[in-house]
Protein backbone atom coordinates (compact mmCIF):
# COMPACT_ATOMS: atom_id res chain seq x y z
CA UNK A 1 0.00 0.00 0.00
CA UNK A 2 1.75 3.41 -1.06
CA UNK A 3 -0.44 5.15 0.94
CA UNK A 4 -1.93 5.83 4.16
CA UNK A 5 -4.93 6.18 6.18
CA UNK A 6 -4.77 8.45 8.77
CA UNK A 7 -7.25 8.41 11.34
CA UNK A 8 -7.96 11.45 14.33
CA UNK A 9 -9.25 10.37 17.74
CA UNK A 10 -11.30 13.19 18.76
CA UNK A 11 -11.66 13.26 22.03
CA UNK A 12 -11.95 10.12 24.00
CA UNK A 13 -13.48 9.36 27.30
CA UNK A 14 -10.94 9.26 29.77
CA UNK A 15 -10.78 12.09 32.52
CA UNK A 16 -8.53 14.58 30.31
CA UNK A 17 -10.60 17.92 30.01
CA UNK A 18 -8.81 19.07 32.76
CA UNK A 19 -5.95 18.34 32.04
CA UNK A 20 -5.96 20.32 28.34
CA UNK A 21 -7.73 23.28 27.18
CA UNK A 22 -7.53 21.85 23.48
CA UNK A 23 -10.27 18.66 24.71
CA UNK A 24 -13.43 19.44 22.97
CA UNK A 25 -16.23 18.52 25.35
CA UNK A 26 -19.79 19.95 23.78
CA UNK A 27 -21.30 18.22 19.98
CA UNK A 28 -19.84 21.88 18.01
CA UNK A 29 -16.27 21.45 19.84
CA UNK A 30 -16.11 17.97 19.07
CA UNK A 31 -18.17 18.55 15.40
CA UNK A 32 -15.56 21.58 14.70
CA UNK A 33 -12.54 19.95 15.95
CA UNK A 34 -13.45 16.82 14.11
CA UNK A 35 -13.05 18.92 10.85
CA UNK A 36 -10.26 20.89 12.25
CA UNK A 37 -8.64 17.33 11.45
CA UNK A 38 -9.96 16.74 8.49
CA UNK A 39 -8.74 20.10 6.75
CA UNK A 40 -5.29 18.91 8.21
CA UNK A 41 -5.37 15.67 6.51
CA UNK A 42 -7.04 13.32 8.42
CA UNK A 43 -8.71 10.85 6.70
CA UNK A 44 -11.00 9.61 9.59
CA UNK A 45 -12.89 11.21 12.38
CA UNK A 46 -13.39 8.69 15.51
CA UNK A 47 -16.14 9.74 17.56
CA UNK A 48 -16.88 9.89 21.36
CA UNK A 49 -19.17 12.21 23.32
CA UNK A 50 -18.90 13.58 26.76
CA UNK A 51 -21.74 14.84 28.90
CA UNK A 52 -21.42 18.94 27.81
CA UNK A 53 -22.06 19.72 31.23
CA UNK A 54 -19.15 17.92 33.31
CA UNK A 55 -16.80 16.65 30.65
CA UNK A 56 -17.40 13.04 31.35
CA UNK A 57 -18.44 9.44 28.77
CA UNK A 58 -21.57 10.16 27.91
CA UNK A 59 -23.66 7.53 25.91
CA UNK A 60 -26.39 9.85 25.30
CA UNK A 61 -27.49 9.25 21.01
CA UNK A 62 -28.54 12.19 20.77
CA UNK A 63 -25.06 13.88 21.42
CA UNK A 64 -23.81 11.35 18.67
CA UNK A 65 -26.55 12.87 16.69
CA UNK A 66 -25.99 16.35 16.78
CA UNK A 67 -22.16 15.47 16.29
CA UNK A 68 -22.56 13.69 13.09
CA UNK A 69 -24.68 16.03 11.57
CA UNK A 70 -22.68 19.03 12.02
CA UNK A 71 -19.83 17.22 10.29
CA UNK A 72 -21.86 15.83 7.41
CA UNK A 73 -23.53 19.05 7.12
CA UNK A 74 -20.05 21.13 7.11
CA UNK A 75 -19.47 19.14 3.52
CA UNK A 76 -16.37 18.51 4.84
CA UNK A 77 -14.99 15.28 3.43
CA UNK A 78 -14.31 12.55 6.49
CA UNK A 79 -14.95 9.39 7.17
CA UNK A 80 -17.20 9.09 10.15
CA UNK A 81 -15.93 6.05 13.20
CA UNK A 82 -18.42 5.95 15.94
CA UNK A 83 -17.31 3.77 18.87
CA UNK A 84 -19.27 1.41 19.61
CA UNK A 85 -17.35 0.33 23.01
CA UNK A 86 -20.40 1.63 25.04
CA UNK A 87 -20.56 0.97 29.26
CA UNK A 88 -17.94 -1.59 29.36
CA UNK A 89 -16.56 -0.08 32.76
CA UNK A 90 -16.35 -2.26 35.81
CA UNK A 91 -14.72 -1.69 39.30
CA UNK A 92 -15.59 -3.81 41.56
CA UNK A 93 -17.52 -2.77 45.22
CA UNK A 94 -15.64 -2.88 48.37
CA UNK A 95 -18.61 -3.91 50.39
CA UNK A 96 -19.63 -6.46 47.38
CA UNK A 97 -17.41 -7.27 45.09
CA UNK A 98 -20.23 -9.20 43.39
CA UNK A 99 -21.72 -5.70 42.69
CA UNK A 100 -20.31 -3.13 40.47
CA UNK A 101 -18.64 -0.15 42.66
CA UNK A 102 -18.40 3.64 41.98
CA UNK A 103 -17.14 4.41 38.49
CA UNK A 104 -19.16 1.19 37.26
CA UNK A 105 -20.40 1.61 33.74
CA UNK A 106 -21.87 -1.04 31.89
CA UNK A 107 -24.01 -1.15 28.66
CA UNK A 108 -25.87 -4.43 27.09
CA UNK A 109 -24.74 -5.19 23.15
CA UNK A 110 -27.75 -3.26 21.97
CA UNK A 111 -27.11 -0.01 23.64
CA UNK A 112 -23.45 -0.03 22.90
CA UNK A 113 -24.63 -0.34 19.16
CA UNK A 114 -27.62 2.46 19.13
CA UNK A 115 -25.87 5.26 18.04
CA UNK A 116 -24.47 2.89 14.89
CA UNK A 117 -27.54 1.63 14.13
CA UNK A 118 -29.50 5.16 13.93
CA UNK A 119 -27.07 7.25 12.40
CA UNK A 120 -24.88 3.97 10.02
CA UNK A 121 -21.43 5.87 10.19
CA UNK A 122 -19.26 4.50 7.59
CA UNK A 123 -16.84 2.60 10.43
CA UNK A 124 -17.54 1.81 13.68
CA UNK A 125 -15.26 0.28 16.63
CA UNK A 126 -15.69 -3.07 18.26
CA UNK A 127 -13.46 -3.58 21.13
CA UNK A 128 -12.49 -7.82 21.01
CA UNK A 129 -12.25 -8.73 24.59
CA UNK A 130 -12.23 -7.63 28.27
CA UNK A 131 -8.92 -5.99 29.79
CA UNK A 132 -7.19 -4.39 32.57
CA UNK A 133 -7.42 -1.20 31.81
CA UNK A 134 -5.34 1.18 34.55
CA UNK A 135 -7.23 0.18 37.62
CA UNK A 136 -10.47 -0.81 36.49
CA UNK A 137 -11.96 -3.73 34.11
CA UNK A 138 -13.13 -2.66 30.41
CA UNK A 139 -15.45 -5.66 29.96
CA UNK A 140 -16.92 -7.35 26.64
CA UNK A 141 -17.53 -10.94 26.78
CA UNK A 142 -17.46 -13.19 24.02
CA UNK A 143 -21.12 -14.25 23.48
CA UNK A 144 -21.82 -9.96 24.04
CA UNK A 145 -19.29 -9.57 21.16
CA UNK A 146 -20.65 -11.79 18.42
CA UNK A 147 -24.23 -10.27 19.24
CA UNK A 148 -22.71 -7.03 18.96
CA UNK A 149 -20.81 -7.76 15.78
CA UNK A 150 -24.14 -9.56 14.44
CA UNK A 151 -26.06 -6.46 14.71
CA UNK A 152 -23.06 -4.22 13.01
CA UNK A 153 -23.10 -6.55 10.34
CA UNK A 154 -26.75 -6.54 9.73
CA UNK A 155 -26.59 -2.35 10.01
CA UNK A 156 -23.74 -2.36 6.69
CA UNK A 157 -21.28 -0.54 8.74
CA UNK A 158 -18.18 -1.85 8.84
CA UNK A 159 -16.24 -2.76 12.28
CA UNK A 160 -13.12 -1.72 13.19
CA UNK A 161 -11.63 -4.15 15.14
CA UNK A 162 -9.90 -2.89 18.13
CA UNK A 163 -7.24 -5.06 19.50
CA UNK A 164 -5.80 -4.08 23.25
CA UNK A 165 -4.05 -7.35 23.50
CA UNK A 166 -2.66 -10.08 21.74
CA UNK A 167 -6.06 -12.95 22.67
CA UNK A 168 -8.21 -10.01 21.44
CA UNK A 169 -6.50 -10.88 18.01
CA UNK A 170 -7.22 -14.26 18.45
CA UNK A 171 -11.07 -13.62 18.86
CA UNK A 172 -11.43 -11.03 15.94
CA UNK A 173 -9.98 -13.73 14.08
CA UNK A 174 -12.47 -16.24 15.50
CA UNK A 175 -15.25 -13.47 14.35
CA UNK A 176 -14.02 -13.61 11.33
CA UNK A 177 -14.14 -17.26 10.86
CA UNK A 178 -17.20 -17.57 12.06
CA UNK A 179 -18.46 -15.13 9.65
CA UNK A 180 -19.89 -12.55 11.32
CA UNK A 181 -17.19 -10.27 9.93
CA UNK A 182 -17.58 -9.13 6.39
CA UNK A 183 -15.09 -8.28 3.57
CA UNK A 184 -11.83 -7.58 4.17
CA UNK A 185 -11.06 -7.12 8.38
CA UNK A 186 -10.03 -4.14 9.93
CA UNK A 187 -7.62 -4.30 12.66
CA UNK A 188 -6.87 -1.49 15.33
CA UNK A 189 -3.67 -2.49 17.56
CA UNK A 190 -4.14 -0.18 20.62
CA UNK A 191 -0.84 -0.39 21.95
CA UNK A 192 0.50 1.32 25.75
CA UNK A 193 -2.82 1.26 27.78
CA UNK A 194 -1.87 -0.35 31.41
CA UNK A 195 -2.16 -3.38 31.34
CA UNK A 196 -2.67 -3.99 27.55
CA UNK A 197 -0.46 -4.73 25.53
CA UNK A 198 3.52 -2.91 25.07
CA UNK A 199 3.64 0.36 22.34
CA UNK A 200 6.86 -1.34 20.93
CA UNK A 201 7.48 -2.54 17.49
CA UNK A 202 8.30 -6.45 18.69
CA UNK A 203 4.77 -6.33 19.89
CA UNK A 204 3.44 -4.70 16.77
CA UNK A 205 5.18 -6.91 14.43
CA UNK A 206 3.73 -9.74 16.45
CA UNK A 207 0.02 -8.72 16.23
CA UNK A 208 -0.08 -7.93 12.85
CA UNK A 209 1.63 -11.32 11.77
CA UNK A 210 -1.43 -12.77 13.39
CA UNK A 211 -4.08 -11.71 11.30
CA UNK A 212 -5.42 -12.80 8.10
CA UNK A 213 -3.53 -11.73 4.61
CA UNK A 214 -6.30 -10.00 3.11
CA UNK A 215 -6.63 -7.93 6.50
CA UNK A 216 -6.04 -4.15 7.11
CA UNK A 217 -4.69 -2.28 9.61
CA UNK A 218 -3.24 -0.09 12.04
CA UNK A 219 -1.76 1.37 15.40
CA UNK A 220 -1.07 4.18 17.69
CA UNK A 221 0.29 4.46 21.23
CA UNK A 222 -0.82 6.61 24.04
CA UNK A 223 1.11 8.96 25.55
CA UNK A 224 4.73 9.90 24.23
CA UNK A 225 4.38 7.03 22.21
CA UNK A 226 2.28 8.18 20.07
CA UNK A 227 4.40 9.27 17.49
CA UNK A 228 6.80 6.76 17.56
CA UNK A 229 3.77 3.97 16.55
CA UNK A 230 3.20 6.37 13.90
CA UNK A 231 6.49 5.93 12.28
CA UNK A 232 6.46 2.15 13.49
CA UNK A 233 3.13 1.44 11.78
CA UNK A 234 4.71 3.14 8.51
CA UNK A 235 7.62 0.88 8.41
CA UNK A 236 6.02 -1.90 8.96
CA UNK A 237 3.42 -1.53 6.21
CA UNK A 238 -0.07 -0.21 8.47
CA UNK A 239 -2.36 2.71 8.63
CA UNK A 240 -2.11 5.34 12.04
CA UNK A 241 -4.33 6.94 14.51
CA UNK A 242 -3.09 10.07 16.48
CA UNK A 243 -5.42 12.45 17.93
CA UNK A 244 -5.89 13.75 22.02
CA UNK A 245 -8.07 10.39 22.80
CA UNK A 246 -4.14 9.25 23.14
CA UNK A 247 -2.36 11.77 23.67
CA UNK A 248 -2.18 15.50 25.12
CA UNK A 249 0.92 16.70 23.82
CA UNK A 250 2.50 17.79 20.66
CA UNK A 251 6.15 17.87 22.23
CA UNK A 252 7.36 17.58 26.04
CA UNK A 253 5.29 20.62 28.10
CA UNK A 254 3.43 21.74 24.38
CA UNK A 255 -0.39 20.63 24.41
CA UNK A 256 -1.57 19.91 21.56
CA UNK A 257 -5.25 20.44 19.20
CA UNK A 258 -6.37 17.55 17.17
CA UNK A 259 -5.29 19.21 14.17
CA UNK A 260 -1.85 19.88 14.90
CA UNK A 261 -1.37 15.98 15.65
CA UNK A 262 -2.63 15.62 12.50
CA UNK A 263 -0.33 17.95 10.71
CA UNK A 264 2.52 16.24 12.50
CA UNK A 265 1.64 12.57 11.81
CA UNK A 266 1.13 13.76 8.21
CA UNK A 267 4.43 14.57 8.09
CA UNK A 268 6.43 11.62 9.37
CA UNK A 269 4.39 9.52 7.23
CA UNK A 270 5.41 11.79 4.05
CA UNK A 271 9.27 11.77 5.69
CA UNK A 272 9.44 7.81 5.47
CA UNK A 273 8.11 7.97 1.69
CA UNK A 274 4.52 7.51 1.86
CA UNK A 275 1.46 9.80 1.91
CA UNK A 276 -1.79 10.40 3.65
CA UNK A 277 -4.89 8.62 1.86
CA UNK A 278 -7.81 10.78 1.15
CA UNK A 279 -11.26 9.56 2.73
CA UNK A 280 -12.39 9.48 -1.16
CA UNK A 281 -9.47 6.76 -2.27
CA UNK A 282 -9.88 5.13 1.33
CA UNK A 283 -13.74 4.24 1.07
CA UNK A 284 -13.32 2.91 -2.25
CA UNK A 285 -9.80 1.02 -0.41
CA UNK A 286 -11.93 -0.49 2.74
CA UNK A 287 -14.84 -0.83 0.61
CA UNK A 288 -16.77 1.00 2.48
CA UNK A 289 -20.63 2.02 2.79
CA UNK A 290 -22.07 4.92 0.93
CA UNK A 291 -22.79 7.65 3.79
CA UNK A 292 -25.16 9.40 1.80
Amino acid sequence: MNNVILSCAITGAGDTTEKSPHVPVTPKEIADSAIKAAKAGATIAHIHVRDPQTGKLSHDVNLFKEVVERIRESDTDVIINITAGGGGDWIPGDADPTAGGEGTDMQTPEERHEPVGLLLPEICTLDCGSVNFGDQLYVSPADWLRKQAALIKASGVKPELECFDTGHVRFANQLVKEGLIEGDPLFQFCLGIPWGADADAETLSYMRSRIPENANWAAFGIGRMQMEMVAQSVLQGGNVRVGLEDNLYLKKGVLATNEQLVDKAAGIVQSLGKDVMSPADAREYLNLRNPN
